[in-house]
């Protein structure tokens, strides 16, 4: 099991955080999702077949783009 938290600077309401954390819980892999407005981060645990690559790609397809790895 693998746990990344991305910097997700578009983050500014509630509905932003429950739209990243259904989305992201959707992909097959994801066991938990928590997205926070304060401090604008998206925190991902997941095991196969999710990925880094996938989540990045899903956070910009619904135009909340990571912008930066903060712990793998």
């Amino acid at each position: 099991m693998t746990t990344v938290t991305y910097t997700v600077p578009a983050i500014s309401c509630g509905h932003c955080t429950h739209t990243i954390e259904t989305e992201v819980s959707d992909l097959q892999g994801v066991q938990s999702v928590k997205a926070e407005i304060d401090s604008k981060k998206v925190t991902i645990t997941f095991d196969a077949p999710a990925n880094e690559q996938a989540i990045k790609a899903l956070l910009a397809e619904i135009n909340y783009p990571a912008e930066g790895l903060l712990t793998l």
